[in-house]
């Protein structure tokens, strides 16, 4: 029989589901469920997560003492409570404040790349490590960092925002890419090139139409010089953000995860771009894919539910 003491609760919102799984003993998924996120008013969107987080308490057998976290984008201002995320309703809402109020209790809040590093750094690829990056390659890029097995304060409720990092000029100049305007507002972003769309783009500059991620690997794999002259171009932007991620947290290792960790061999070229750029003698961090996939997402916020509750 499962130990109760043992069970967590972990929710992942995303702009197009509410994913909610509990877990047993070694964070192992039992069970989950997932609705779609309603995107209409916050009103319905805290309605779906209601449902969630009572699904989660009623499947436990522990009702309202489940250590439940919950992961989601965005940011989220650590004096305020104010949050803002682009493509689920609760910009301008005190988030914690409106989740205290709903469920008479504190829930933690954790941001999807922080809970993707967390994840990964208990019994993951991290496993070990003391420093763990968590790098998410999608339709964004965004990051999370794990230190002695906990995620390190941030004022803000908020992950890595790699993918807002600016790409040097003389990088753009070298590989002849023009500067992209950034959903976030600025230009020159590296997740205009670095995420799947960006990558599509990439190959519109430079082939002359675009072609899905998944699609170019596969060419490229069959060795369409082509497609792997695009992928070399996408490993030398990509080396680049990885540079600067070493300079300013030296993590051991960092996590590949997202749709473009499956590109074909993809640790071995960006290992291989990475040094290239090695900064005098720095030990490099080790490259790993991803080890719990889809899961990640709650399965870092159970973690962190469970952390939280053990501090009391």
């Amino acid at each position: 029989m499962t130990d109760l003491a043992a069970i967590s609760g972990g929710i992942d919102l995303g702009g197009t589901k509410i994913e909610a799984r509990l877990f047993g003993p070694g964070y192992q998924s039992i069970d989950s469920l997932r609705i779609p996120t309603p995107r209409g008013s916050f009103d319905s969107f805290l309605r779906a997560l209601a449902k969630q987080i009572h699904w989660l308490e009623a499947q436990s057998g522990r009702g309202g003492k489940l250590p439940i976290g919950i992961g989601l984008p965005g940011i989220i201002n650590g004096e305020t409570g104010e949050a803002m995320a682009a493509n689920i309703p609760i910009t301008g809402v005190d988030l914690p404040a409106a989740l205290t109020r709903t469920f008479g209790r504190a829930l933690p809040l954790i941001n999807d790349g922080q809970a993707f590093a967390l994840s990964e750094a208990h019994g993951g690829a991290g496993l070990g490590a003391q420093s763990v990056l968590g790098l998410i390659m999608g339709t964004g890029i965004g990051a999370g960092h794990v230190l002695g097995g906990a995620p390190p304060y941030r004022r803000n409720i908020a992950g890595i925002e790699a993918g807002h990092l600016g790409i040097p000029a003389h990088l753009l100049a070298r590989v002849d890419l023009p500067l992209r305007s950034c959903g976030c507002g600025k230009k020159g972003c590296f997740e205009t090139y670095l995420s799947g769309p960006g990558l599509s783009e990439i190959c519109r500059l430079k082939l002359g139409h675009p072609i899905a991620p998944k699609d170019l690997g596969q060419a490229a794999e069959a060795g369409d010089p082509a497609a792997q002259s695009v992928l070399q171009i996408w490993a030398e932007l990509m080396a680049e953000l990885l540079l600067t991620l070493q300079i300013t947290l030296d993590p051991d290792c960092i996590i590949l995860g997202g749709g473009l960790s499956q590109l074909p061999d993809v640790t071995r070229h960006l290992t291989r771009a990475f040094a290239t750029r090695r900064l005098g003698p720095m030990a490099l961090p080790v490259l790993r894919l991803a080890a719990h996939g889809d899961s990640s997402g709650a399965r870092g916020a159970a973690i962190l539910a469970v952390q939280q509750a053990a501090r009391g």
